[in-house]
């Protein structure tokens, strides 16, 4: 018997050991169809796959995602599929492709399967599945984390990116949760100035007011990627630098970052910090 021919014998065991009778046993979600590989390395790299990543392939198939990822831009991570002829195939070709120290995969149900530790989620699934999954992957996944899908979006949950090479692809980044009413003390040149900012979301798309002084001011250019957040609140005194540029990072409850006022050589920064005073509705 050829070496090939042992390994897969060898793998085929272990699989039918662990999972007994699994082939009988589960219904699927979603049907095998594979990725082109075309569509594979596309995925990969609008989601900027990189050696410090941990991937998790939801309805990981013959595990191709994931192998490419660990050879060709060195991550690490798990698949997850249900078919257990899936997974034998995976292990053996992780083998195969000498990756098997950085890869595992595993026969479990993606809805049940624990993602939290993803830096990137890829997945080739059916539109209802994805809304299924929709609200696990907003609330137990880190804000930062990006979710790339094979053909199939999440409705109106807008992407951050998209392309299509063969197929469409599409990228997301999980937004903080950055909705509420915040407050934060800055001090400016004329004394210390106190805002009350409300931010209105919808996924990654916000926007909002500051009320300050008893004037009422919208934010301006209103943008949230992962957990960084900007924008700009215009002071109407009519100075030159009476723009005021946020840039934050936002966390459970407090945003902290650095606001910068004026330009050119008058330019300058200031440190602000923002508490969560109401949630979102």
């Amino acid at each position: 018997m050829r070496l090939r021919d042992s390994l897969r014998v060898l793998i085929a065991a272990v699989v039918c050991l662990a999972a007994p009778a699994a082939r009988a046993q589960f219904n699927y979600d979603v049907p095998y169809v594979p990725t082109p590989y075309v569509v594979v390395e596309e995925m990969l790299r609008l989601a900027r796959v990189g050696p410090d990543d941990f991937v998790i392939d939801l309805g990981s198939g013959d595990g191709r995602i994931l192998i490419a990822a660990a050879r060709k831009f060195g991550a690490r991570g798990i698949g997850v599929d249900l078919d257990p002829d899936r997974i034998e195939e995976s292990v053996y070709n992780a083998e195969l492709q000498g990756v098997s120290d950085r890869v595992t995969f595993q026969q479990q149900d993606l809805f049940k399967f624990d993602i939290g530790r993803a830096t990137v989620v890829t997945m080739y699934l059916l539109p209802s599945v994805n809304m299924k999954l929709r609200a696990r992957l907003l609330s137990d996944l880190k804000p930062g984390t990006r979710i790339v899908s094979h053909d199939f979006d999440l409705e109106d949950w807008q992407p951050d990116g998209k392309s299509t090479v063969r197929k469409n692809v599409f990228l997301w980044i999980v937004p903080a949760k950055a909705g509420g009413r915040w407050r934060t003390t800055v001090e400016l040149p004329a004394g210390e100035r106190t805002y009350d900012i409300e931010i209105r979301q919808k996924f990654q798309e916000i926007d909002g007011l500051a009320r300050y002084d008893k004037k009422v001011a919208g934010l301006w250019n209103p943008r949230l990627s992962g957990d960084r957040i900007n924008f700009v609140i215009v002071d109407d005194g009519g100075f030159l630098d009476s723009n005021l540029y946020f840039d934050g990072k936002v966390g459970a409850d407090t945003i902290e970052g650095v606001i910068t006022r004026g330009i050119g050589k008058d330019q300058t920064t200031i440190p602000w910090r923002a508490a969560r005073i109401a949630t979102a509705n």
